[in-house]
């Protein structure tokens, strides 16, 4: 291999502490097993929700560090380098989860659209999270939205299931909707939807740092600050309200349930964009919240429409989204460990500009 492996590392215990590690070099592949070049991958607020559930829901346990270091998982792109399976072409091009490093070796399990990684040590966890999809077989890919694929398509999936449910349970006898952490992508992925949708007013929550951001996307109808939760008693119709909480606040959380109670119907959890807050209260007026696990309702959604159907419905979705993106997004790509790092830091200490997309490679 004509360049050493580099792994970016995460301390488990405290994520502001990073290093890059070297590694051993990729001199010999298993029988059956592919070496990636990983040419670029997506850096957000969606990763370090992965950090923060990382011990909860085994995002840690995708790439494997040694003691209490950790590779974050990141969308990404990665061609074929090498490859010991006689299913797999060496120079492939592939999309799916990667670890912010150069390489990857898998276990390939080769399918009709790409290939599953079989190592042992994500055998657990849900095939969405274990595939690498060809991209000259992947319906949702375009060459000229690269970029948009690694930085949205993972969490506009997440988004779309969440729509997709409200939907399901009439959105639990509720008009209008609430969203936490309003900068972030994925809640504007969700808002974009429930603006479409057009079933009640979308409110956003936010900081005073990001509310003319999150007011000019023109995807929520009221925009809340965070010390301004009173309004909400002001904005909910009679019908009430589901909140999708993306933050992971525990105080924003418990501020919401407080003022509404049975007033909100519904409360779910997707991300932790507020990793450093303090956790919710155990017992909260209203509904209890319950943590949304996308991988189920791919599941439940590909038996009810087929795995074709899912894609189709997906796909008119995210073609309208990644065109929106357009508006507001400022994709920056960077190269190189320090930029990764200085990347990564911002992100993580939430200074990172919410209209900024980072695209990252160690190439």
């Amino acid at each position: 291999m004509s360049s050493p492996p580099i792994d970016f590392q995460v301390n488990r215990d405290k994520f502001s502490d990073v290093r890059f590690d070297a590694g051993a070099p990729i001199d010999n592949l298993a029988e059956g097993q592919v070496l990636f070049k990983v040419n670029a991958f997506a850096l957000t607020s969606n990763n370090i929700s992965y950090a923060a559930a990382g011990d909860m829901l085994n995002y840690w346990g995708f790439f494997p560090g040694p003691n209490r270091w950790g590779r974050i998982p990141a969308m990404g792109f990665a061609d074929v380098l090498a490859s010991r399976n006689s299913e797999v072409t060496e120079g492939a091009r592939v999309f799916g989860f990667f670890p912010m490093s150069r390489h990857l070796v898998i276990d390939a399990q080769p399918t009709k659209s790409g290939m599953v990684d079989g190592v042992a040590h994500r055998a657990e966890h849900a095939p969405i999270y274990r595939t690498y999809s060809y991209t000259d077989r992947d319906g949702l890919y375009d060459a000229d939205l690269e970029d948009q694929i690694m930085l949205l398509r993972g969490l506009f999936m997440t988004s779309f299931l969440v729509d997709d449910l409200f939907a399901d349970e009439d959105f639990y006898g509720a008009e209008a909707s609430i969203i936490t952490s309003a900068s972030s992508k994925t809640s504007i992925a969700l808002a974009h939807l429930g603006a479409v949708r057009a079933r009640g007013p979308v409110i956003g929550l936010t900081s005073t740092r990001n509310q003319d951001f999150v007011r000019k996307l023109g995807c929520y109808d009221e925009v809340v600050l965070y010390d301004e939760l009173d309004r909400l008693t002001e904005l909910v119709p009679a019908a009430g309200a589901v909140m999708t909480d993306m933050a992971g606040n525990g105080e924003v959380v418990a501020g919401v349930h407080e003022r509404l109670q049975d007033n909100l119907k519904y409360s779910c959890t997707v991300g932790g964009t507020h990793w450093d807050s303090p956790p919710r209260k155990a017992d909260l007026p209203g509904p209890t919240p319950e943590f949304f696990f996308a991988p189920s309702r791919i599941v439940k959604r590909t038996q009810d429409w087929g795995a074709g159907g899912l894609q189709e419905k997906l796909g008119t979705s995210w073609r309208a989204f990644a065109s929106f993106s357009n508006q507001w997004m400022n994709v920056q790509h960077h190269a190189g460990e320090e930029a990764l790092e200085r990347v990564y830091q911002e992100v993580l200490s939430g200074a990172l500009n919410p209209s900024d997309g980072h695209v990252i490679s160690l190439w």
